[in-house]
This record gives structure tokens, sequence and C-alpha cells, in this order.
């Protein structure tokens, strides 16, 4: 519990990689504690993606209020510094109101953000922008991400060449700037909000997170995942075209638009779809671990474990 001098209570927070359990376990705390839950996902607060992004069920939904789930349109900017001053006042009103908030996600920069504050970063520079997008469409994204691996490999080591617009961003600031994200960070420039936060992650052997995530990428093809997408593709086809949302260039739903496209074959696609999330996992992991300091706890296996962990929580907050 907190502290006599403390006038809020700590916030707590639920993060891992994707696939380790976060929304259920944040679900069952919730109730536990009387709380709401705020939602770091960088996708979920998007309709129409819905498979996809594992959104919590319509049950999970009416047993606890969810804050950043189906919030925005598809091709709404929405950024992570927008999320976390966002949150920040979601959070206090939900305290005003005698209630816990808990924080469930996975999404890298919108943690980071709410957590530890934004360093003073340079505005958005169009002329440069256009350039950087005309050498992604002339060489590549492995060209652009190269040059970040060379300038900020920690910042790398976060993203792939599939995140085309962070690695634009990320070199945008580089050269605007004269600094690397990183060292922009470690600055310690930053806003914080005065919440209090205590932070766990959810961590399992590698095998079993990979196998889970190979057996999530199959429920979700069962589920319904081909229709969704196809529904997207077709109704947002210029702006997957164009690259103009980063919400449709996410992993479980750029792949199935190559096939749609012709470019690869359905099996393929899901292949690439649970390598890719494999990929995504590990770079989350690195991200937690190097940037965040979070205390890891092993992730529920069942019902049990899930009971046990959120009495401990109960118990240590």
């Amino acid at each position: 519990m907190p502290s006599s001098d403390s006038p809020q209570p700590p916030v707590i927070v639920i993060l891992g990689p994707t696939a380790s359990g976060k929304s259920r376990l944040a679900v069952a705390l919730a109730k536990k504690i009387g709380g709401e839950i705020i939602s770091a996902d960088s996708r979920q607060i998007y309709r129409e993606l819905d498979i996809g992004s594992a959104k919590p069920s319509s049950e999970e939904l009416g047993e606890v209020t969810h804050h950043f789930i189906n919030e925005k349109n598809i091709g709404e900017p929405y950024s992570a510094g927008d999320f976390a001053s966002e949150a920040v006042r979601r959070i206090q009103k939900i305290h005003e109101q005698g209630k816990r908030a808990v924080i469930a996600g996975g999404s890298t920069l919108y943690l980071e953000g709410l957590l530890e504050g934004f360093a003073e970063l340079p505005p958005a520079h169009p002329e440069t922008r256009a350039r950087l997008l005309a050498e992604l469409e002339h060489f590549g994204s492995e060209h652009l991400y190269e040059q970040l691996r060379q300038q900020d490999p920690e910042q790398a080591a976060t993203l792939d060449p599939t995140k085309s617009q962070r690695l634009i961003r990320s070199l945008e600031i580089i050269e605007r700037s004269g600094k690397s994200v990183t060292e922009l960070q470690a600055l310690g420039n930053m806003q914080r909000s005065g919440l209090r936060f205590l932070v766990y992650g959810l961590e399992m052997p590698r095998a079993i997170l990979y196998d889970r995530i190979n057996q999530r990428t199959d429920a979700m093809m069962q589920a319904g995942l081909f229709l969704e997408s196809k529904a997207l593709y077709h109704k947002y086809r210029e702006l997957i075209a164009e690259r103009r949302t980063g919400a449709l260039q996410s992993v479980g739903y750029q792949e199935l638009f190559l096939h749609f496209q012709g470019a690869i074959e359905l099996p393929e696609a899901v292949w690439l779809i649970k390598q890719h999330t494999r990929n995504y996992a590990k770079r989350q992991l690195t991200f937690f671990r190097n940037r965040l300091t979070v205390n890891w706890v092993s992730a529920p296996e069942n019902h049990s474990d899930t009971e046990k962990l959120t009495a401990a929580f109960k118990q240590q907050n």
C-alpha cells in the first residue's frame, strides 16, 4: 500500500513481450483491487484492428473499464507523446474517483514515454523527411536500418527494417539535432508526471514464449484474421501502398497484405507472421531490459498462477 505521505496510490504496470498474458492478468488484478486498465498498446487504440491486435475480449472489456481501446480511426495520427500526456490525465482522474490504475501493454515507446518522460526532440522537418522517404523508396528499408544501426545501435536494436516510420524519425532526429535518440534520452531532460509507478514484467523461457506465439497466430487465423485483413486491405489500399499509417504496417497485417498483393502464398504469410512476431518479442525484451527498470516475475501459465500473482500484487501494493 502507498505510504502515508504519498498523495496518490502507486500505478501498477504490467508489461512484457507479446503473447505473455498481460491483458488477462491485468483484468484479474483490476477486478481484485477495484481498478481501471490503461492499455499501452499502439494498435488496440484503433477501431477495426481487432483480431490482429489481440484486443481484450468483449467479456473482458465488460468486466473492467479499459482506456485507449477503440478510440481512434485508422489514419488518425496518434503519437507516443499524445498517449503519455493523455494517460497521465486519465490516471489522475481515476485516482480522484478513489480507484486504482493498472497499465498493461507492450508498446515500447508508449511505455517509455509514460514511465520516463520524453527528452526534448527536434520537431518534424518536412524536407529531411521527404529526402528520407525518397531513400526508402529507392534503396529500401534495409538501407535505412543499416544507417541507424551504425549511428544509434541501441535504438536500432528496438526496431527492424519493417518499422519504416520510426526508422525515418530516428534518422531525422540525428540529422536535425546532431545527437541520437539514445543520447537525447540519456540527457535526462524529462517532463515527469509526478506519478509513482510499480513496474512488473512477465517473463518465461524463450521456447515457451515462441510456442505461445505460434499457437496464438494459428488461433487468430481460425478466428478470422484473414477476412479482417482482407477487408482492411481493400478499404485502405491507398494508405497501405503509400505507407501513410503505421497501424497498417504492423505484424499480423502486413504479411497478409503481401499475400493479397500476390507477392507470397498464404502459408508463407502465416509463417512470416509467426517469425516476425517472435522477432518483435525479442526486441521488446531487449528494450524493456535496457531502457526501463522492471521487476521481473514468472508469467502465469494457468488460472491458479494468475490468482496467486494478483494476490501477491495486492498484498505488496
